[in-house]
């Protein structure tokens, strides 16, 4: 990388909590988001899955009245975590042609997209709200952010399943890289708690059906892992090259040295089980960095808990790291969020600076019995990182064969 590029603002909203700290302190104290579903669908429509991990703090809380009703619940989580970001970074002054968003979401508005049919089935089409498109539009988390800070430089949308988020962060690198612009709003959302892609997920046996005990339903590596658990959110952050952060005195949380998008080209749903696209992921986003294996110290693991894809992230892992691999400690932070599926890169990404910026890297919980077959260095408690210079990596990966990585470097 020819610019150096610095992280200057985070925000959050997520089943832990309603912004970056609360959900950060929550995370270190090992608590769990997931808790069980009272909404009165899940009866009505008999859904195996009774459980997610939702929003600690509701958006009308935080959100105006109009707001809430002309935007579908992925575009307000968006849009609480992007102004946190925005309010982190000390609401910067930049030409709008020089401010840019890269925001994600895996499914987008399918709430508002599923209650218009219901509406256009029993009161027909007069009643169907003209604000539907706009609301269900997958890019209409990204325009809301775009619109709020009035950013000219360009608002994208990438969608690629669970490795949306990060693959619009790694996408910021290139933006940046560019010159064209001085700052990216980049990360992702989502807000699929909704009967139907919960009764789909569960038909294809990907979710965790620990109703009894949801709290510890996500636990990947654990021997009794048995499916994700479903969660809602979003994750924001501030993304600018070093020269202008510092010509505004900006606070500086990390580097983002590293950003790379591979492809499996192998099934659907299911990963490699070989890992070669996810490990060529890494390799690329290690040499973006002009980093080595043994630069790394920390990865926050995509790991969802399922019985496939964390042994196919393990495979990849050692195929990429070896016996390196032992000396680097892993967190798989879904076990207290739940998977945000499109968002969920964002928050880990904020996991990930966090890391490195407070030194620290945050505990896996529920792992009671780890899988003698993933041979890794699981943080279970707060582990203290090294001091010096330290990398640590971020990894997403998506249904369609999708692998995103990004990497970070210690700034203080």
């Amino acid at each position: 990388m020819t610019r150096k590029i610095v992280v200057t603002g985070l925000g959050a909203t997520t089943p832990l909590g309603g912004d970056v700290q609360s959900t950060w302190q929550a995370l270190l104290a090992g608590k769990s988001g997931i808790s069980t579903l009272e909404q009165d669908w899940v009866a009505k429509y008999e859904i195996p899955v009774t459980f997610a991990g939702q929003a600690a703090v509701k958006a009308k809380e935080v959100l105006s009245v109009p707001e809430t009703k002309r935007l579908d619940p992925s575009s307000q989580f968006a849009l609480i975590a992007a102004r946190e970001a925005w309010a982190d970074a000390g609401k910067p002054e930049v030409a709008p042609e020089r401010l840019a968003v890269e925001f994600a979401t895996g499914i987008g508005g399918v709430w508002t997209l599923l209650d218009a049919f219901d509406t256009l089935k029993e009161h027909g089409p007069r009643r169907v709200l003209p604000m539907t498109v706009p609301m269900l539009m997958p890019n209409g988390p990204a325009a809301a952010i775009g619109m709020d800070i009035a950013a000219r430089g360009g608002v994208r949308t990438a969608v690629s399943a669970c490795a949306s988020s990060t693959e619009a962060i790694a996408n910021a690198i290139i933006r940046l890289e560019s010159g064209e612009i001085d700052i990216v709003v980049a990360g992702g959302c989502e807000a699929a708690i909704h009967p139907l892609p919960i009764a789909a997920f569960a038909s294809m046996h990907a979710l965790s059906r620990n109703n009894e005990n949801p709290t510890q339903a996500s636990r990947p590596y654990d021997t009794a892992r048995d499916g994700f658990v479903m969660g809602e959110g979003a994750g924001a952050l501030v993304i600018e090259t070093e020269e202008h952060a510092k010509a505004r005195g900006a606070k500086i949380y990390a580097y983002l040295v590293g950003g790379s998008v591979t492809s499996d080209a192998h099934h659907i749903t299911a990963p490699d089980p070989e890992g070669t696209g996810a490990a060529r992921a890494m390799l690329a986003a290690l040499k973006q960095a002009n980093a080595s294996i043994e630069d790394v110290v920390h990865i926050n693991a995509h790991a969802t808990s399922t019985p496939v894809g964390d042994i196919a992230e393990y495979t990849a892992l050692r195929r990429v790291f070896g016996e390196q691999l032992d000396k680097i400690c892993i967190s798989a932070t879904k076990s207290s969020t739940g998977h945000l599926l499109g968002g969920a890169g964002a928050i880990e990404a904020i996991f990930t600076v966090l890391a490195l910026h407070e030194r620290v890297a945050p505990p896996t919980i529920n792992l009671d019995n780890q899988d003698p077959a993933i041979d890794l260095d699981v943080v279970t408690s707060p582990r203290t990182l090294p001091a010096g210079d330290i990398l640590a990596i971020s990894n997403s990966f998506g249904f369609g064969g999708h692998n995103a990585v990004i990497a970070f470097r210690s700034a203080n």
